[in-house]
Formats: C-alpha cells, sequence, structure tokens
C-alpha cells in the first residue's frame, strides 16, 4: 500500500491509484486575517488547530494554513503608480519570514514525512491590494478601483511593484519548502470579479504569478495553482491556463468548469476539488447519504486518474471532520481495483482487459 505522498504523486502523474486520494483544509483561527507578528499568541492555535485536524480527518496531503501572515506587512500609500514601487522589502530577518519558517516546520512534525505539504501563499496582486487599503484606508473594493486605475494609466509602473512584490515573497521560498518544512506550495491567484480585463492581466499581473511558480519549481516539482473563488470571486480561468503548476485547483461550482473539463483545460494536468465550500453546500449540511453520493458523482465525472477529491476552495472552520471522512470512504469505494486487474491479466493472459481508470 502506498503511503499518502506516494498516492498523491500518483495522482499527481496521471497514474493508477489504489484510491482515490482526498484533501480538506480551513482555517485554525476566527479571524484569519489578524496580523501574526503583532499577536504572537495565535502562532501555537494554528498548530494546535492542525493537530487536531491530523487526529480527526488526516488528509492525504496538506494545505499549510497561514492565518495571520498572508500578506506582506507593507503599506503603500502611493498617489501615482509611480510611486507603486517606493516601498521597502522586508527582511528575511523580519518576524514575518522567521515565523513562517517556524510555522512550516511545525506542520512537518506534526505530520510526518510520509505526505506532501503544499504552503500557502498569496500572489503579489493580493498584497499590492492589502497594501494600497492600508496606505489609503479603502475597502477591498475601492483597492480593486485603485489599481484598475494605475494599470490604465501607467500599466508598467505596476509590472514594476508587482515584480518587486514577486521578489520579496520569492526570498521566503527557500525557508519553508525543503526536507524539514513543505514540499512546495499552494500558490492562491485571483483577480476578483475579473475587475482587470483579461488581456491587461495578462501583460502586466502573470509575469510576476509566473515568476513566483518558476522560482518555486526550481525547488521542487509539486507547486498547486489556486484560482480562488472564494465568496463568488470569478476569474478568466483562461488567463491561467498556461501557469507551470503541477496540480489545479479551482472553483467548479462558480467557474462552471468542471474537474473534467478543466483536466483537457489544463492540459492533461492534475485537478483538485469538485465540492461546493460554503455553510449552504452539501459537504457542511450534508447526510452521510448524501455526501457519498456527492462523491461518486464527482469521480464518475472526473474520472479516476490525475484527480483528487477536495473543495473549491477553504471549507468553513466549523465543517464536521465525520462529513469529510465520509468522502474519503465513498472515494476509496470508487476506486478501481487496479491491482486485482492487472493481477487477473497477468495470470491469465487477458490482452484485452485493462483497469477501468
Amino acid at each position: 500500500m502506498s503511503t499518502k505522498r506516494e498516492l498523491v504523486l500518483k495522482a499527481f502523474n496521471n497514474e493508477p491509484v489504489e484510491r482515490i486520494p482526498v484533501g480538506f483544509w480551513h482555517h485554525y483561527l476566527d479571524d484569519e486575517f489578524v496580523n501574526g507578528v503583532e499577536h504572537p499568541e495565535n502562532f501555537n492555535k494554528i498548530l494546535e488547530g492542525a493537530q487536531r485536524f491530523k487526529d480527526e480527518f488526516d488528509p492525504d496531503f496538506v494545505k499549510i494554513m497561514t492565518d495571520g501572515y498572508f500578506y506582506l506587512p507593507i503599506t503603500i500609500d502611493a498617489k501615482t503608480p509611480e510611486e507603486l514601487s517606493y516601498f521597502t522589502p522586508v527582511s528575511e530577518f523580519h518576524p514575518w519570514f522567521t515565523d513562517q519558517q517556524k510555522l512550516a516546520r511545525g506542520y512537518r512534525e506534526i505530520y510526518g514525512n510520509d505526505i506532501l505539504l503544499f504552503y500557502n501563499l498569496f500572489a503579489p496582486l493580493a498584497h499590492l491590494r492589502y497594501a494600497l487599503a492600508n496606505g489609503h484606508n479603502l475597502s477591498e473594493q475601492e483597492a480593486n478601483d485603485l489599481i484598475l486605475h494605475f494599470i490604465k494609466t501607467n500599466p508598467e509602473a505596476v509590472e514594476e511593484a508587482l515584480d518587486k512584490l514577486a521578489d520579496n515573497i520569492i526570498a521566503l521560498l527557500p525557508s519553508v519548502i525543503n526536507t524539514e518544512a513543505a514540499d512546495g506550495i499552494y500558490l492562491s491567484v485571483t483577480d476578483t470579479h475579473r475587475f482587470i480585463p483579461d488581456a491587461l492581466y495578462r501583460l502586466y499581473v502573470t509575469p510576476s504569478e509566473k515568476k513566483i511558480l518558476e522560482a518555486a519549481n526550481k525547488l521542487t516539482n509539486t507547486n498547486i495553482l489556486h484560482i480562488c473563488g472564494w465568496r463568488g470571486n470569478t476569474n478568466y480561468i483562461s488567463v491561467y491556463q498556461d501557469y507551470p503548476a503541477t496540480a489545479f485547483n479551482w472553483a467548479v461550482n462558480t467557474e462552471n468548469l468542471s474537474l473534467r473539463e478543466g483536466r483537457r483545460f489544463f492540459g492533461g494536468k492534475a485537478v483538485i476539488g469538485g465540492f461546493l465550500n460554503t455553510e449552504d453546500s452539501i459537504i457542511f449540511r450534508g447526510s452521510k447519504a448524501e455526501i457519498q453520493n456527492e462523491t461518486r458523482r464527482i469521480i464518475e465525472e472526473a474520472g479516476r486518474t490525475g484527480v483528487i477529491v477536495g473543495a473549491d476552495c477553504t471549507v468553513p472552520n466549523s465543517t464536521p471532520s465525520e462529513h469529510l471522512n465520509w468522502v474519503r470512504e465513498a472515494a476509496a469505494e470508487a476506486t478501481p481495483k487496479v491491482h486485482i486487474v492487472n493481477t487477473l491479466r497477468d495470470s491469465h493472459s487477458f490482452p484485452d482487459l485493462k483497469a477501468t481508470v
């Protein structure tokens, strides 16, 4: 029997699996946006939450939740796009860096070496939005409007700022991707309701996102791209089609792109997801029968190779772990008996007998 690490690697490589892997995640703080550096008491709460999640569900792979450390601790109060890149990058000796190194290692101590861990990171566009919102006391929508204004005014200046932010994020990678920490990154990208026209996004935003993935790919060949559809956000999915990730996770229920269609769309790469992740969803409110029937439906639609069952995004914090275990039970039952079929083929020389995948 494969370890969880080997199981997920097989899925990533489009190889037959003994059972279809399952992975879900949720936040461990009531307010995941709290400043972790200013509130160090929350650090242990995250690791305690991770330990509980392992005890109750023990996922087949782990997204390292970075509650409190989502964004670089910078403020940008630029009045013009030319001023966007005037900020000072965060030092690698800053607690924002050193705390996260400890966080990744803490997860590894909890989960051990026989499982893949993916470190959650947000793309430079999200960091820019956060820094501008802080600098001008803006709402998320107002910050988006300001970014769009700057892109239309001087797109090269926005690209320069995003590139500088990417470099600052890339400096974190060696600290969190190593044998004592994570195996790769889970890079979250979004253009929140398509607020940047797709052509402009490709020209001026995409380079910073690909830059991070390419840097991560130099450290490991297992990196996940998450196209975030949180709270109904929609994205120009085509923008991300050629991103150099190993696996893709997106909001199939928001973007109207199924796992099967996504497999083709992303060039046969592995896909993760299937379940809606809201408090009105089956995974949150459903009975055992409803949840397991939905699991079977997802697998029947998606296929049985290159597929990991999960959710569109983070599930609600109070999602019962029992519900997640029901998914894994049904996913295991839905996996074809590859080894049995192969044994029959070898023993009885059935030349046309193939494992169903």
